[in-house]
């Protein structure tokens, strides 16, 4: 969807188009199966419950995408959340800040932690898999020691009752937000300088810096932004549950991968795909709420997901070959006209 500085990390147009197709094609299939297995999937309810758990999986997904757009990663992204959601439960219970006051704040504390993730990531130079490893331990058990992991089920009446709205019979306003922040990433990776930037980070560093963009500070904001979206994803289950517990964000790690992945987005950074990232949070929110119309055991979701993201991996991976062959036969045919013409 988004270009970036080097063609050998970025697919071409109809290999994304393609891309996009497929996951489209494989969503209709699983909600064709689910419907003929248990007419339930398609009730009013269902769907009113699928539109909630989409739009937190949609900013999930956003929240590593960003990052991997830098080629890193960021496996605290639960723990940020977390902290967001015990923050703005004791900011609102215990403080008594009006709710739009403490969400403020929440999604500060969310980007302050990213922040201090990249800040950590550029100074040091070491791989961000280590560093936001050990961030998130640390925030979650920091988080826990101050909260003493107590649940803040006194929220104002409002927080609850936003989180039952419903839009047309059967859809959550929390689904558009999570579309409006999508719209919001599609501005910011197309159109500004800042989105090219962290683009350029991830597709070649080296470059990148010897054409004058600042990788460093790139890649600080790609995982601020990336704690304010973590932060954004446990509010939004804040609203939906009506109360901020500390078990929120303990099983966002495989969903927030398999979303950005399976949309195309590259692990090596320098490519992504917000529609994509959409389309593969849909897949993922399909198949949990599929199998739990079902009945069928949570332990079969994660075998499923975990069986998704590993294919997802490895079509990355032929992408990344077939990216790079593409790439050196375009300079071999020029070099070969080159000398033709020299001959």
């Amino acid at each position: 969807m988004t270009p970036s500085s080097d063609s050998r990390a970025r697919p071409s147009w109809l290999a994304e188009q393609s891309n996009l197709i497929g996951l489209a094609a494989i969503i209709i299939l699983f909600w064709f199966l689910f419907t003929s297995l248990a007419p339930g999937f398609v009730s009013s309810f269902n769907l009113f419950a699928l539109s909630r758990s989409l739009a937190v999986d949609i900013v999930i997904g956003f929240s590593t995408m960003v990052v991997l757009a830098t080629g890193g990663m960021n496996l605290a992204i639960g723990s940020i959340g977390v902290c967001a959601v015990m923050a703005s439960g004791y900011l609102m219970q215990t403080i008594g800040l009006p709710i739009p006051v403490a969400m403020a704040l929440a999604l500060l504390l969310g980007a302050f932690l990213g922040w201090l993730n990249g800040f950590v990531i550029v100074r040091s130079g070491v791989n961000s898999f280590i560093i936001t490893l050990a961030s998130a331990s640390l925030f979650l058990g920091g988080m826990l020691i101050l909260s003493k992991a107590q649940t803040f089920n006194a929220l104002p009446p409002e927080i609850a009752a936003f989180g039952r709205m419903r839009w047309g019979g059967f859809v959550s306003p929390l689904l558009l937000v999570a579309l409006a922040i999508g719209a919001a990433l599609v501005v910011l990776f197309r159109f500004t300088a800042l989105g090219r930037e962290i683009l350029a980070a991830g597709a070649n560093p080296r470059a990148a810096e010897l054409s004058g963009v600042p990788v460093g500070r790139a890649i600080i904001i790609a995982h601020t932004l990336s704690g304010a979206l973590a932060a954004s994803a446990g509010l939004m289950l804040v609203f939906r549950l009506g109360a901020a517990m500390p078990s929120i964000g303990q099983d966002w790690l495989l969903p927030s991968f398999l979303a950005p992945v399976l949309g195309g987005t590259l692990l090596a950074g320098g490519f992504v795909s917000v529609v994509g990232t959409i389309l593969g949070a849909l897949l993922v929110t399909t198949l949990r709420s599929g199998l739990l119309v079902m009945q069928i055991g949570n332990f079969w979701l994660q075998l499923f997901l975990g069986l998704i993201l590993l294919a997802a991996v490895m079509i990355d991976r032929y992408r990344g070959v077939y990216a790079e062959r593409r790439s050196l036969g375009r300079k071999t045919n020029l070099g070969r006209k080159e000398s033709g013409r020299r001959a």
